[in-house]
């Protein structure tokens, strides 16, 4: 970082609302404080979280900025008091509480990870939020195991081709719900044994009529509404069903019963609200346990589009549209 250099490019949330509220603003860059680093961002990640945010719809935790963006990749250019294993010039990826859309980002230093050898910055991008996301909620929460069957719901969206390729590689078998024909043969070639395009089939049915009537013993379901219904005729005996967003919303009348008869666990988490000590935790867990499947190139950040950070509002548009296999990412540097 240039020592004469004061402010930045950031995109800012000028009112809430629809994708042209995002705009470009000259910002001052922020200093890291203790247990933080200072990023100069090269990529960002968009994530359906940043829409919500710019809708008004999923403030910012208290004290995290408030330009949208969760994950980013770059170089560290400053450090806090308390920086940890982190020296300027290390490149990383970093889960963010807020403040990706920026040419430089503040990141706890628990929530930095090493880019994994062999991937691009933009690639790298597109890891933190998504991995984060599905280890905790799939393995971690719901307890996925070999030989299992994982459902996982928007299986082409970036959280759906990591749960697919993650489960896939840790020996579980997947079934994947997605939009088009198109998206199902995405999801099987990022290994999904069963692609189910939704506006044709019935999910319930296929995924019985998969397993021999038994059902799936993990569901991964970010639509909600109509789904958590479904989604428990779907579960077999002793499954888990973990809820990550709502989509279709988070209000709906639901029977109980077979929940009681199958002996079913519904169960759900935000991350963003989660404690720093949480998120450093976890995303040790992740080195730990999927940055090695990332670097043997069993997992791979697949990404759609990539934007400049000018064109922010256009990245949105894209990604509201459902068109998108993958994550959108914008380029910052």
């Amino acid at each position: 970082m240039n020592p004469s250099q004061t402010t930045m490019r950031a995109v800012v949330i000028h009112a809430p609302g629809g994708p042209e509220v995002l705009q470009e603003r000259h910002l001052p860059i922020p200093a890291p404080g203790p247990g933080e680093v200072l990023i100069r961002v090269a990529f960002a990640g968009i994530n359906r979280p940043d829409v919500l945010q710019r809708q008004g719809l999923y403030p910012a935790p208290p004290g995290a900025s408030d330009l949208p963006g969760l994950e980013v990749a770059g170089e560290i250019v400053a450090t806090g008091a308390g920086g940890g294993r982190w020296r300027v010039g290390d490149r990383v990826c970093a889960l963010l509480n807020g403040g990706g859309y920026a040419q430089y980002a503040l990141a706890p230093q628990g929530q930095c990870l090493p880019v994994p050898r062999g991937l691009t910055l933009a690639e790298a991008a597109a890891l933190p939020e998504t991995t984060l996301t599905v280890w905790h909620n799939v393995f971690e929460r719901a307890g996925l195991r070999r030989g299992e069957l994982l459902l996982v719901h928007g299986g082409a969206s970036g959280i759906g081709s990591t749960a697919i390729q993650l489960a896939h590689a840790l020996g579980a078998r997947v079934i994947a719900t997605a939009g088009s024909a198109a998206k199902c043969l995405a999801c099987v070639e990022m290994g999904a044994d069963l692609g189910v395009n939704y506006h044709d089939e019935d999910f319930v049915e296929r995924t019985l009529a998969h397993s021999g009537g038994r059902g799936a013993d993990v569901i991964l379901d970010m639509v909600g509404g109509d789904y958590v219904q479904r989604n428990i005729r779907a579960a077999a005996e002793d499954g888990r069903i973990v809820q990550i967003a709502f989509l279709r919303g988070a209000k709906t009348a639901v029977d109980l019963m077979p929940l009681m008869l199958k002996r079913l666990t519904l169960t759900g988490s935000t991350l963003r609200a989660r404690s720093a000590a949480f998120k450093a935790t976890l995303a040790r867990g992740v080195e730990q346990h999927v940055w090695p499947l990332v670097e043997a190139g069993r997992i791979r950040a697949r990404i759609d589009s990539m934007y400049p950070l000018v064109e922010a509002g256009a990245a949105h548009r894209h990604m509201e549209s459902g068109a998108h296999i993958g994550k959108i990412v914008l380029q910052v540097d």
